[in-house]
């Protein structure tokens, strides 16, 4: 039953979904992710993008399906419930408000590090402080600065692209130059994990179904428009980059795109390349808590967290107790973690939450070819988080342990 006072307002439409959604895409990971990728790939690095854009497509074509039929805020935790079951709606929400906030600690500390990188936490903190108090004033202010940002991220990328490619230390055949020891499958499915964090936020629209215009035509034409954009955008920077540095000298690169620039012989790039990064950055973050204040406004809904956050403001249109919450979270996270550990505990949720989804796009069609997308989806997404790391696949399975075990407990409450 919907809380009164929780309604959102449908003000977003098609150009301002794909914005969100590039918002949430093309930030921070490009910029980082490519390194550790090749690191682990070598030579397989583009084949580990590619898997990780099929599974990203198969992700984005079920959330698409199910955000139409269920335009709603919440994501997969509502279209779990729905077509699963209760149980499962609420491992997916739970999967995606603990993921995303490490990934919001994550983003902010990337921030940190670019900015001001001996006072990297407290600029972290600073910046949660300042998106929250963004998204607080409504959510046309959060998707007219998104825009800004997606055009300098994009700028940035380009002239990147540009220079590496036209510059004469450019070579395709550094693409095979080096292989490193005990790459192969593997290697490229882990590769492939660390990507998709570059991927993930393609389905953050879907989060905001109850603020969109005409869903069941807004939500399925947004989201594969906003992932086949940003899905160009990286094959062309990982052709660039590997041009330059090859898969070795890509591997051992702590900011990839910085080091290629040096390398294309642009060394005055660096400082605009710092700043794209930035930006970037907090363009995740921006989306980031975004979306993960709707899933805490959908949960606490239906009783799943304190009914107390189930309040939209009156005035600004925004679950406002539910964003300064996220915001309050993330900030604490990001004056404490590691980001390493952050990022790889948020892939391993969100990769549980797409699961979730694909599992619940597969009950929408008795037809075996409606099914293979789905399914493929669902099997991508249990493989590449089993091979991500195991400190983060531990961390992740405990803390869903968490989750499940408040779960039991509530309900054997509510039973008495």
């Amino acid at each position: 039953m919907t809380l009164a006072g929780s309604e959102l307002r449908r003000t977003l439409g098609v150009g301002d979904a794909v914005v969100v959604g590039l918002g949430a895409m093309i930030g921070a990971g490009i910029f980082a992710a490519l390194g550790p990728a090749a690191r682990v790939a070598g030579s397989g690095l583009l084949l580990g993008l590619a898997l990780a854009a099929v599974v990203a497509y198969c992700n984005a074509t079920s959330s698409a399906r199910l955000a139409a039929l269920y335009p709603a805020s919440g994501g997969t935790y509502v279209y779990g419930r729905e077509r699963l079951g209760e149980f499962w709606g609420y491992l997916a929400g739970w999967s995606f408000v603990i993921g995303k906030s490490a990934s919001c600690a994550a983003m902010a500390l990337t921030v940190g590090a670019y900015v001001w990188p001996e006072q990297a936490h407290a600029v972290a903190v600073a910046a949660v402080v300042a998106l929250t108090a963004v998204n607080y004033g409504g959510i046309q202010k959060s998707v007219w600065l998104t825009r800004v940002i997606v055009v300098v991220v994009l700028a940035v990328l380009a002239s990147v692209v540009a220079v590496c490619l036209a510059s004469g230390r450019s070579d395709a055949g550094r693409w095979e130059a080096w292989t490193p020891e005990g790459a192969g499958v593997g290697g490229v499915l882990e590769a492939a994990g660390l990507l998709f964090f570059a991927f993930a936020g393609y389905a953050r629209i879907a989060t905001l179904g109850e603020e969109v215009r005409d869903p069941a035509r807004t939500i399925p034409r947004a989201i594969p428009l906003a992932l086949g954009i940003t899905l160009l955008v990286y094959v062309c920077v990982a052709v660039a980059v590997l041009s330059v540095l090859g898969p070795g000298g890509l591997g051992r690169a702590a900011a990839p795109l910085t080091d290629a620039v040096r390398a294309a012989g642009v060394p005055g790039l660096v400082p605009v390349v710092r700043v794209g990064a930035t930006v970037a950055a907090l363009g995740s973050l921006l989306a980031l808590v975004l979306g993960v204040s709707r899933t805490v406004l959908a949960m606490a809904r239906d009783r799943h967290l304190p009914g107390a956050l189930a309040v939209v403001h009156p005035r600004f249109q925004v679950p406002h107790r539910a964003e300064l919450m996220v915001g309050a979270v993330v900030a604490a996270l990001a004056g404490t973690v590691d980001v390493r550990g952050a990022i790889g505990f948020s892939s391993f949720g969100v990769l549980v939450y797409y699961a979730v989804a694909n599992a619940s796009a597969w009950t929408l069609s008795p037809v075996a070819a409606a099914r293979v997308v789905p399914a493929v989806g669902l099997v991508g997404c249990v493989v590449m988080a089993v091979s991500l790391p195991v400190v983060p696949v531990a961390v992740g399975a405990g803390v869903l342990a968490v989750g499940v075990g408040t779960y039991g407990v509530r309900r054997w409450a509510v039973s008495r």
